[in-house]
């Protein structure tokens, strides 16, 4: 292929290659492996394949993308279009031909292996509180001898039905209020909401039991997970998730900035999509839990800065750049309907605080859910994603940071790499002696070398490696001596197995093959991984410098990542600072709990609000070990730190396979400073 050939890049997998000018979307997919979904043989009838193609400067990528990337519509998506019609942006992959370097979306519907959310909502007990409450009052009718409104009547009714000197009522209302009180006879329920000015937000005619129900929405920069629930019982109805489409911008946080700052107009298309996405969201969760849309009346976010600010519409321009001030990072109270949600036109939102210019709401939601504020020992919590957010304290106060990890530990910048789906490997093993590895898939309970795998993986296949994955394997291979502290992984005949192959000027690990398909881990995916845990550990280790420790007394991994990460792994890597290992404890997704809390308990609300204001930010864009840290930490686990407690209960073979010419075919020791 020549470099003069057009690049294409496919979101949210980050693959990429070059093909000959006017090939089919749909075919550099498939011979780039690719998940695009295609049933007609693309005919251009079912439109399974269907691809959102970006247009503009993408930095991250390196590539500006012309209007005439693609090549123009045609008659076949022209017919499509007017029969079945095409979501606006949308393309058919069969039939849109790359013509000029171009960035394309592959959506949620148009992939074969659906994308695993995992931001299931923890079983938590919750205090109820909530601040929607619905009220049955009986209206006086109308006297022409003591003339008054009918508003009026039913505003005296409820304020002394519920205790209320002030109430007021949404202006949507107003058209309903008379027809609804003459059907109910002069008898109506009403929903009331309390978190700011009461308001009446609902109006039934007669008698209404409910119940009302809200959702709490996590809104990360990789995926959204949403969680609706009873507001009267707090029972989880339905969960569900979904791709953030604004991935097709960039990957990471930093790179939609500079999508913003590049692209005039790019901001607020960022805007429209994930309000979209939100959208559409939450009309599965209504559509799953079979409720009535006019009944769930509440909602809380939570959200990094980057996508606070694009969430609210507001530009993320400031956040590019220091001092990254916020345009705002108060709680914000509104309507959802001000967010371009489609709910009912009561339906409340509450969007919880910010911390700092990097530290946001889902780490505000974080420390609400773990309450390191109220934590006898010394806790460090850490709520894995692309953009890390890092907690560390007990009852004398909090430490708050962010780093940016990047999307490596979603699957993303690995050779293999792939977002959690089945067929995709999770977990691995390889044998300390015979250097032979193991795997489990998504959606098989099996082990590869247990009976019955390949016809439980007939289905799904193996199709790569998700974020569990990698860290799996890249701790194991170094467990078993296959690469070494500094990320090398070494010859044949140096590590003992032949399972490492040639790969340029370096050695990959076969993992997996099955005639001409292959899986293996590459130096460069090993390079990515070392990059995103040492800004990790950094991070932490950057808020430890800031309390004067050297050490934690537990360590909680949060996030719907973290709760599928392996301690051991973790610690091998040096992801996280040396503890015990049964110190070392999942909290799922506390971002999502948090949400939870602040939708079920008003009171909640006050509470996170004023513990924002007493945590103590550090930002490690400006703190000058946090480099030093950076370097140290890309070792695995660490250069400078010597994790005694790691070493006394896993084998770490000192290898180095960096040989500089020793002729000792890389099993030279490695010397103790």
């Amino acid at each position: 292929m020549s470099d003069q050939d057009p690049l294409i890049i496919f979101t949210p997998s980050g693959k990429r290659g070059r093909v000959p000018e006017g090939t089919p979307v749909l075919d550099a997919a498939r011979r780039l492996g690719v998940d695009l979904d295609s049933v007609c043989g693309g005919r251009g009838k079912c439109s399974k394949c269907q691809v959102a193609p970006g247009y503009g400067e993408f930095a991250k990528h390196g590539v500006t993308v012309a209007r005439d990337a693609l090549s123009a519509w045609n008659e076949v998506e022209a017919r499509y279009d007017r029969i079945r019609g095409l979501k606006d942006g949308r393309r058919l992959g069969c039939q849109a031909r790359v013509m000029k370097d171009v960035v394309i979306d592959v959506p949620p519907e148009s992939q074969v292996h659906k994308q695993v959310v995992r931001k299931r909502a923890e079983l938590r007990d919750i205090v109820l509180s909530s601040p929607l409450s619905l009220a049955y009052v009986e209206v006086a009718a109308p006297d022409m001898h003591h003339p008054s409104s009918d508003l009026d009547r039913l505003l005296d009714a409820l304020k002394a039905q519920v205790g209320l000197e002030r109430l007021g009522i949404d202006r949507h209302l107003l058209p309903v209020l008379q027809p609804t009180l003459r059907k109910g006879k002069w008898a109506v329920t009403a929903a009331i909401h309390v978190d700011g000015d009461p308001r009446v937000v609902a109006l039934w005619p007669d008698f209404f039991e409910g119940p009302l129900h809200g959702v709490a929405v996590d809104l990360g920069s990789t995926t959204i997970a949403g969680h609706l629930v009873n507001l009267v019982t707090g029972e989880v109805l339905a969960s569900s998730g979904l791709m953030n489409p604004q991935i097709r911008f960039g990957e990471d946080l930093m790179s939609r900035v500079s999508y913003s700052m590049m692209n005039p107009g790019g901001a607020a298309e960022m805007t429209r999509v994930v309000r979209e996405g939100v959208d559409r969201l939450i009309g599965e969760l209504v559509a799953e839990a079979g409720i009535g849309a006019e009944t769930l009346l509440d909602a809380s976010f939570v959200m990094n800065p980057v996508m606070h600010h694009l969430f609210l519409g507001l530009d993320p321009y400031e956040l590019g750049q220091a001092p990254f001030a916020l345009a705002v990072g108060t709680a914000q109270r509104m309507m959802a309907s001000d967010l371009g949600l489609t709910i009912a036109p009561g339906t409340r939102a509450y969007v919880l605080p910010l911390i700092a210019g990097h530290v946001g709401a889902d780490a505000a939601a974080v420390a609400l859910s773990e309450a390191p504020h109220r934590s006898d020992d010394l806790v460090l919590v850490v709520d894995v994603g692309t953009n890390a957010e890092i907690l560390l304290g007990d009852k004398t106060g909090v430490l708050a940071c962010s780093s940016p990890t990047g999307p490596a530990f979603e699957g993303a910048q690995i050779s293999a790499g792939q977002r959690a789906a089945p067929g995709a490997i999770e977990r691995v093993e390889i044998d300390p002696v015979t250097r032979e590895p193991r795997f489990k898939v998504i959606g098989c309970d099996l082990w590869s070398t247990e009976d019955g795998f390949r016809t439980a993986v007939a289905a799904s296949g193996i199709t790569g490696i998700c974020g569990s994955g990698i860290i799996e394997v890249v701790a194991e291979m170094r467990m078993a001596g296959i690469v070494d502290p500094g990320g090398l992984i070494g010859a044949p005949e140096a590590t003992g197995t032949a399972r490492c192959i040639p790969e340029g000027r370096t050695y990959s690990y076969l993992l997996w093959e099955d005639g001409d398909r292959r899986i293996t881990v590459t130096n460069g995916d090993i390079r990515a991984i070392q990059m995103a845990k040492a800004a990790l550990y950094a991070g932490a280790r950057l808020l430890m410098d800031k309390r004067g420790v050297d050490r934690v007394d537990r360590v909680v991994l949060a996030g719907a990542f973290g709760a599928h990460i392996s301690p051991k792994h973790a610690m091998v890597l040096g992801m996280i600072p040396d503890c015990p290992l049964d110190r070392v404890t999942s909290a799922g997704n506390a971002a999502g709990t948090g949400a939870r809390i602040a939708l079920l308990n008003r009171e909640a609300r006050g509470e996170v609000e004023a513990l924002v204001r007493r945590i103590e930010k550090i930002e490690t864009a400006v703190e000058p070990r946090f480099q030093e840290h950076f370097v140290a930490a890309t070792a695995m686990p660490n250069a400078a730190d010597p994790f005694p407690i790691l070493r006394s209960v896993v084998d770490l073979p000192e290898v180095d396979f960096n040989t500089g010419g020793s002729g000792d075919g890389g099993r030279r020791r490695r010397r103790r400073g």
